[in-house]
């Protein structure tokens, strides 16, 4: 390995990221709170957490109304925090993108554009996980409500 790589990951391994944080957490509660902050803060300002938290709210009343086991359980809520992380993650990628770039810069776009392009193959393997999970017992379970009773 050449010298300069050598000292480049070693400065990597040896950064203190608080030496370069604005607000350095001194206590495991202070880090939850801004955590908190965080959730707070996307779900009060992307507009498209109103139609995740709804499809949420309707996966989770589904499989509690048809009574998947807990392996299928495991599943959907994997689908669903996937979904979820990928638009707190865009969230940010936005927010850092803003400060970064205040004028229109084409990198900029594309950055946003990624970290959206991302939030979308989330969900669309969150529809697909939860079709293939939900979509045969709501079948059996609704089929049964409206079979006629000679």
């Amino acid at each position: 390995m050449d010298e300069e790589l050598r000292r480049r990951l070693q400065a990597t391994a040896n950064a203190e990221p608080a030496d370069y944080s604005w607000a350095g957490s001194e206590s495991r509660w202070r880090s939850f709170t801004y955590a908190l902050a965080g959730i707070v803060y996307v779900l009060r300002t992307q507009t498209n957490t109103r139609i995740m938290s709804a499809a949420t709210i309707a996966v989770v009343v589904a499989g509690w109304w048809v009574g998947i086991d807990g392996l299928r359980w495991a599943v959907l809520v994997f689908a669903l925090a996937l979904v979820w992380v990928a638009e707190f993650i865009n969230a940010a990628i936005e927010a850092v993108t803003n400060i970064s770039a205040p004028s229109f810069h084409p990198l900029a776009k594309v950055a946003k554009d990624v970290a959206a392009g991302a939030v979308l193959v989330a969900s669309v393997a969150a529809l697909l996980i939860g079709a293939l999970i939900l979509a045969p017992p709501l079948f059996d379970k609704l089929s049964a409500g409206f079979s006629p009773h000679w």
